[in-house]
């Protein structure tokens, strides 16, 4: 069964790339997108994701409050959650690990690294088999 992943971002480009990357069929996630951070808190009641990525800006909601009621609901409070942001401030990226991001990347990144992040996330001890 391929972990499924939740793409959560207001930049319609931003979800094609990210869903068409982690789609594709040689990286191999379930990928689904929601536009803002209300929709997506909906699509938790019913589909619970191995991983979130998440926007810091966004409308409706933003990605600060977006992982503060995932973090404090039972069935998503140990979901990992990895930030998106299009500023990079130590500030930010402080403020979404003490919400309870696992990992915060800057727009543009490299996919190849998110991907990185995202196996580390779904499985920590994955880098000590390569070691």
């Amino acid at each position: 069964m391929k972990p499924k992943i939740l793409i959560i971002d207001d930049e319609k480009s931003i979800r094609l790339l990210l869903s068409s990357f982690l789609g594709s069929e040689k990286i191999g996630y379930e990928v689904v997108s929601m536009e803002d951070g209300v929709k997506a808190l909906e699509e938790l009641e019913t589909n619970l994701p191995d991983l979130i990525i998440c926007d810091v800006q966004m409308p409706n909601m933003d990605g600060y409050t977006f992982v503060q009621k995932v973090r404090e609901r039972v069935h998503t409070k140990n979901t990992p959650v990895v930030m998106l942001s299009g500023v990079e401030n130590s500030k930010e990226r402080v403020k979404c690990y003490k919400l309870g991001a696992q990992d915060f990347l800057v727009k543009p990144f490299n996919p190849e690294e998110l991907h990185e992040i995202i196996k580390k996330n779904l499985n920590p001890i994955h880098y000590n088999i390569k070691w």
